[in-house]
């Protein structure tokens, strides 16, 4: 064998399955990293383990920041948060309408009609128990598996990103698009209610009045409460994800799932298991409409959800770490 082609077979490395991929210098050093980082292999003048854990931590922080661009910038991503805002705007201006007229007042026409900001818990029992688990099983659904589906998920693992730290970053995007869709729902229906309905004291369910103040602060927490059941739902979703190589699948499977637990609450004979039932947990908002704040219903409702997320994310994990990525 000549010296050019001795050069040529070393410059170049064939991965089975995969294009040959030049070597250059930055990934020559990128191999290398680890070596030099570690204290035995360079001496005591080495740096220690806390400048790769910067590295690490620097190169998680960018690969969410790209998903994140990515996430924010699909324009499907973005006509469901349109959706999302548009819908407290129909339910304001159709209460409105019917608060008017001579028909008479509901409860819940009365209640916003009274107040302004009464009309973004209206919105949140809306929305939390379909429309908002929708957009939140679009955006996780097609995490890994439209990753897989695109056939870029195999180059994506070789940058080398790491399948645990991959799917951090994946779940990790899904819950900020999650608290997205409810800071988006929540600004939308409070700007609408200051619009058409006035603002006040508030009277929350127990009949007690509060300042608006304490009433913005209590759809602050309402905020927090309902995106951490959007979180739950998302780590579902994603674990779905990793089962299959058509999003469509893990967003339809999501879906249908909450839609299964919507027909076993209505089931009196299965009261028994409705308690465990992730989209019971979803109205547990209403819980800072008391006074005090039933604060008992949201540790519980928070709870369940800590319990969805360990008990998917590990499924997702197990699953994701010990696939064949073959697309």
């Amino acid at each position: 064998m000549s010296t050019a082609e001795s050069a040529t077979s070393t410059a170049t490395r064939r991965t089975p399955g995969l294009v040959p991929v030049t070597e250059t210098m930055r990934t020559t050093e990128r191999a290398e990293e680890p070596a030099i980082d570690h204290p035995a292999a360079a001496g005591p003048s080495a740096p220690s383990g806390r400048g790769s854990a910067a590295r690490a931590t620097w190169a998680f922080c960018r690969l969410l920041s790209s998903e994140l661009g990515l996430t924010f910038r699909r324009p499907r991503n973005l006509v469901m948060l349109a959706v999302l805002a548009a819908v407290p705007v129909v339910i304001g201006v159709a209460l409105r309408l019917v608060g008017g007229s001579d028909d008479g007042m509901g409860g819940i026409i009365q209640a916003v009609a009274g107040n302004s900001l009464m009309l973004t818990f209206v919105s949140f029992s809306f929305l939390v128990l379909l429309l908002m688990p929708v957009a939140i099983s679009v955006v996780a659904g097609d995490s890994i598996a439209g990753e897989a589906g695109g056939g870029t998920l195999r180059y994506l693992l070789a940058a080398p990103a790491g399948r645990t730290r991959l799917l951090a970053v994946k779940y990790l995007n899904a819950v900020v698009y999650a608290y997205a869709v409810t800071a988006v729902v929540a600004l939308s229906a409070l700007l609408t209610g200051l619009a058409l309905f006035p603002a006040g004291p508030v009277t929350l369910l127990s009949g007690t009045t509060i300042p608006v103040l304490d009433g913005l602060v209590r759809i602050a927490i309402t905020v927090g409460y309902v995106g951490a059941g959007m979180a739950a739902l998302a780590a579902i979703a994603l674990a779905l994800s990793t089962f299959t190589e058509v999003s469509i699948g893990a967003i339809a499977g999501t879906m249908v799932l909450v839609i299964v637990c919507q027909v076993l609450r209505a089931i009196p004979e299965l009261g028994s298991i409705t308690p465990y039932l992730l989209p019971t947990k979803f109205t547990n908002f209403d819980a800072v409409l008391r006074s005090p704040i039933d604060t008992g219903a949201l540790a519980d409702g928070l709870l369940t959800f800590g319990a969805y997320i360990l008990l998917f994310g590990t499924i997702a994990w197990a699953r994701f770490s010990g696939k064949d990525i073959t697309s």
